[in-house]
């Protein structure tokens, strides 16, 4: 299967937030940067040449690309993108890093970055305590994780306990 690349449309601030990704996560690197030229800065794009147009980078080993293409499109919760963290340790580590300098939390794991992007911040062990053969330990865990904005594990475990 041919590898599938995620394509992020930024205003203008791609490689900002490139490097603001980059400080989060680990192994993380920037590619090639693409720029616009006096050809590609016309029309609906009114942008000096030499600004950047694309930003490859990488988050742990992962492709990302960053066009900036300006105020036209705006991200949505319509996708996002997960975080399988080992423990709460890394779970927090991941939250606060990206609501911080105006990112904003929502439900369940869930938050906004400062860029407006979407996040899902998932420690192993909510999955797991999900997947409880015992319907009502599931059942416990589904109800305290709906009232919570970060998942909180020890919260979850107790929630499983009853």
């Amino acid at each position: 299967m041919p590898r599938i690349t995620p394509w992020l449309w930024f205003d203008m601030n791609a490689e900002e937030a490139a490097n603001f990704y980059l400080g989060i996560f680990p192994n993380s690197k920037i590619g090639e940067i693409t720029r616009y030229t006096e050809e590609s800065t016309g029309g609906d794009i009114p942008v000096p040449p030499g600004t950047p147009m694309t930003v490859e980078f990488f988050l742990d080993g992962q492709v990302f690309y960053g066009l900036n293409g300006g105020p036209q499109f705006r991200f949505s919760e319509a996708v996002s993108f997960q975080i399988d963290c080992a423990d709460q340790e890394e779970a927090d580590h991941y939250w606060y890093a990206l609501t911080a300098d105006g990112g904003e939390e929502s439900a369940c794991g869930w938050l906004k970055d400062k860029y407006g992007l979407s996040w899902q911040v998932v420690p192993k062990r909510l999955n797991e305590l999900l997947a409880d053969p015992d319907p009502e330990v599931a059942k416990r865990v589904t109800a305290a994780m709906m009232k919570m904005r970060r998942i909180d594990v020890s919260a979850l475990e107790a929630a499983a306990r009853g």
